[in-house]
């Protein structure tokens, strides 16, 4: 508005100097001419209204005049319609500006390049000629279209292959959420419906147990009522042949232990030697604990694969009552046969703990744990009450069940029907063993 405002100023000034050159070249031909004008004094308080003697005047009406002041009028017509053309082209470059502002803003929002381009001033300096000035404006106007028509091809490149209008990233937004509270609420859906599963197979789980429990219970009891012993302790185990296949089972396995004894009732006549009458394998040591006679060798027991003889001699056909101690204090041991201590020794195996969770296993030898037997280290007779503790007993108390006057199950491995397996032939039978050692007597 200031640079319109100096070019109005400029214009009119030219105008005034235009107008004053021109009075000054009618003065001049006048003079030329002969001419003057003459002021005529008038007399105070005289009547205007008056005729008054204009004889001696000159005319100013001259056809030159005349011109001057159809010119002058016809430049304040077209300066009225330059401003009015300016005021309209101010409104229309104000309101360009405006849209230009806009679109710059969204172009600096996207990231554009080409800020530098839309941040320079296009307007400049208004020439003060006013023709110039509205081809200036004009050109202007061209330029503003070009870059606008710019913007908006960048938009809609924008918009194909860069980033989305708000509006349709609105859209997207709200459809993106709508997807995704109808995925949390299947998946509340498939939580509910699992931990439903769960709770039936959890239910369908502890009915099956129960109804397990209850047929395991059932057998015992059938087991016991259809027991031909009288007694669960009454009764033996028979391998009759030297093979690698006949054995018995204890289904208990033992703890850690310090110190054992080890008793039972066995019967052979095999030769040469009656084979292993028991065996104790765990992992890593088959020979944990192991009573064995094997061809022409005496009775030998084996505790961690550590060998100690034992003065016993059981292979006439008859019972025989025999116990065996052990403490891993010095390794010291003792053997005894029907009730009386044959020998004793130490340094078998000291300081040694017997390893836990191993297989018992009657009438064989393990090279492996529970198996690989060897048929030539089998036992060949019948045993009877093969109990365990985890402790040395005392002589009298090893006397007494020798001469039967009375009873001391295992506290580790009691000898019971229902804790003893057998396999390959081996069979279990009833046996007192008090009256049947009487008969051979």
């Amino acid at each position: 508005m200031r640079l319109l405002n100096k070019n109005m100023l400029a214009l009119l000034l030219s105008l005034l100097l235009i107008f004053a050159s021109g009075s000054g070249k009618v003065a001049r031909a006048t003079a030329a001419k002969g001419n003057r004008y003459v002021c005529t004094p008038v007399p105070a308080g005289t009547d205007l209204s008056c005729p008054t003697d204009t004889s001696n005047r000159v005319q100013s009406t001259s056809p030159q005049e005349e011109q001057l002041r159809s010119t002058i009028i016809q430049l304040r017509e077209t300066i009225l319609q330059q401003k009015e053309t300016i005021v309209s082209q101010q409104g229309t470059i104000k309101e360009l500006n405006s849209k230009l502002a806009r679109c710059e803003a969204d172009d600096k929002s996207r990231g554009n390049a080409r800020r530098k381009d839309f941040g320079k001033n296009t307007m400049g300096d208004l020439p003060r000629d006013p023709a110039e000035t509205v081809e200036q404006l004009g050109k202007t106007m061209q330029s503003l279209k070009d870059r606008l028509e710019n913007l908006e091809q960048q938009l809609r490149t924008n918009t194909s292959g860069g980033p989305f209008p708000n509006d349709l990233k609105d859209l997207l937004r709200r459809r993106l959420g709508d997807l995704e509270s109808q995925l949390l609420t299947r998946v509340a859906e498939l939580e509910e419906e699992k931990s439903q599963l769960y709770n039936e197979t959890t239910a369908h789980r502890q009915r099956t147990e129960n109804t397990l429990n209850s047929l395991l219970e059932r057998i015992n009891e059938l087991e016991k009522s259809n027991s031909a012993f009288k007694s669960p302790e009454d009764f033996k185990v028979s391998l009759p042949l030297r093979t690698n296949y006949l054995y018995g089972r204890i289904k208990k396995s033992l703890p850690e232990m310090y110190a054992f004894t080890v008793c039972m009732w066995l019967k052979s006549s095999a030769s040469p030697g009656i084979g292993t009458p028991f065996s104790y394998g765990v992992p890593g040591q088959a020979n944990e604990i192991v009573l064995i006679e094997w061809g022409n060798n005496p009775i030998e027991l084996l505790v961690n694969d550590k060998v100690a003889q034992l003065p016993l001699s059981v292979s006439d056909g008859r019972w025989h009552h025999i116990c065996i101690t052990w403490t891993t204090r010095d390794g010291f041991w003792e053997a005894y046969q029907d009730g009386e201590r044959l020998g004793t020794g130490e340094n078998l195996a000291p300081w040694h703990p017997i390893k836990p969770g191993g297989v018992i296993i009657l009438g064989q030898e393990q090279d492996i744990v529970g198996g690989r037997f060897d048929a030539t280290q089998a036992f060949v007779g019948e045993l009877s009450h093969f109990n365990m503790w985890d402790r040395v007993l005392r002589p009298i108390d090893i006397s007494a069940m020798a001469n039967c006057s009375t009873y001391m199950p295992g506290n580790v491995v009691p000898w019971v029907d229902g804790n003893v397996e057998v396999f390959g032939g081996a069979t279990k039978s009833a046996l007192e063993i008090c009256e049947d050692r009487l008969f051979d007597s």
